[in-house]
């Protein structure tokens, strides 16, 4: 699949890292480092844009080892980028630890996934057909 892309970055374009790669590293665009305190968020650009086929979206998700080594996130993960946005895309992330984090121009923050979607229409009806687990939800089922 071929996606159109504006990069007004000086930064590579997101590549995936190895051949079986479902994500591909977003990287900041920034002009000065930002520095996350604990529980702060930022928006943090990329300089990207772009146009996604119909029928498909963008997921950016948070980088593992950001996560596990300083407690770096994105905040709604997975964000979504619409087939029809055309804006910057931007990533919301949130500094979980209780350190200082500090975010420089050029560093991986996020990787982003592209994925087929489906749009549904909703059928409003009185009742559902039954199942084995019913409304059973929220451990429902032990530990």
């Amino acid at each position: 699949m071929e996606i159109k892309i504006i990069n007004k970055s000086h930064h590579p374009l997101p590549a995936y890292a190895t051949e079986q790669s479902a994500g591909m590293d977003l990287r900041a665009f920034i002009d000065e480092p930002i520095t996350l305190r604990p529980l702060e968020r930022r928006l943090i650009h990329t300089g990207l844009y772009m146009a996604l086929p119909k029928g498909y979206e963008a997921q950016v998700r948070p980088r593992s080892g950001l996560a596990l080594k300083h407690g770096i996130t994105v905040l709604n993960t997975p964000g979504t980028i619409d087939a029809d946005y055309r804006g910057e895309i931007g990533v919301v992330l949130v500094n979980l630890s209780n350190d200082e984090f500090t975010i420089n121009d050029g560093e991986r923050i996020a990787q982003m996934v592209i994925a087929k979607h489906e749009t549904a229409t909703f059928i409003e009806v009185t009742e559902l057909d039954s199942t084995e687990r019913g409304a059973g939800g929220y451990g429902h089922t032990g530990k």
